[in-house]
């Protein structure tokens, strides 16, 4: 049995084997979800030129915000990236590359590579710059691009509750891109509020099968709200 336990016990053995130069898929949505303590070991790490895929790039100061500030992230893929001034300036300044993809466009691409898909077509983009360079096809008399996946060297996981077999919950909307996240990395990492034993879980609850994750560890989150909003 111990064989399939996956759990670690620290954030330096999660990220062990992260280098320069690498891609990393990180789920989350705003701060939603997010692996706020993989992506803190991301930053003690000091890794550079990493490629990040994630919806956002978090905010000034946390989440994948924070990698900005010392330049770890050479490019960044995502759909929004409106909260982050540093973002802002780096990309303004021609030091960070970025490529936006619509939202589901993203979603598919991460889901895709997890599946073995290299590629799929999709109407979203056709006709914008999205669809620059791009192959088009022509399907029950609509125009489709073409859309290559993704793929990471590291996927980077935030759940709500799992088994040692690396069985995982997600929690409400902290789902979001979480479970199309954790497929599309060669190592899964997978941080948790709560692990449990084997066989504690409902089958029928289970979101990402442990087949998916390579490590996990439990952690304690801050949970920040993106824009807090209370009445005067």
């Amino acid at each position: 049995m111990s064989g399939f336990n996956k759990v670690v016990n620290s954030y330096d053995e999660a990220m062990a084997g992260l280098e320069d130069g690498m891609t990393v898929i990180a789920g989350g949505f705003g701060l939603c979800g997010i692996p706020e303590n993989l992506i803190a070991q991301v930053k003690k790490m000091g890794t550079k030129d990493l490629t990040i895929v994630s919806n956002n790039c978090g905010v000034d100061g946390f989440g994948l915000g924070v990698l900005l500030e010392d330049r770890q992230v050479k490019k960044m893929v995502s759909s929004y990236v409106g909260e982050n001034a540093l973002f802002m300036q780096q990309l303004l300044a021609g030091e960070l590359e970025v490529e936006l993809t619509p939202q589901g466009t993203l979603a598919e691409k991460m889901r895709a590579g997890g599946a073995g898909i290299p590629a799929f077509y999709t109407a979203t983009g056709y006709g914008t710059p999205v669809a620059e360079g791009k192959d088009v096809r022509e399907f029950n008399g609509r125009n489709y691009i073409l859309e290559e996946s993704i793929t990471g060297d590291f996927a980077i996981v935030k759940g709500w509750k799992a088994d040692k077999f690396g069985n995982v919950i997600y929690r409400h909307t902290a789902q979001n891109f979480n479970p199309m996240a954790a497929t599309a990395g060669k190592i899964t990492v997978v941080e948790v509020e709560e692990i449990v034993e084997p066989g504690e879980l409902d089958p029928a609850h289970i979101h990402t099968p442990g087949i998916y994750v390579d490590r996990l560890i439990v952690g304690t989150f801050e949970k920040r709200i993106e824009q807090r909003t209370v009445r005067t």
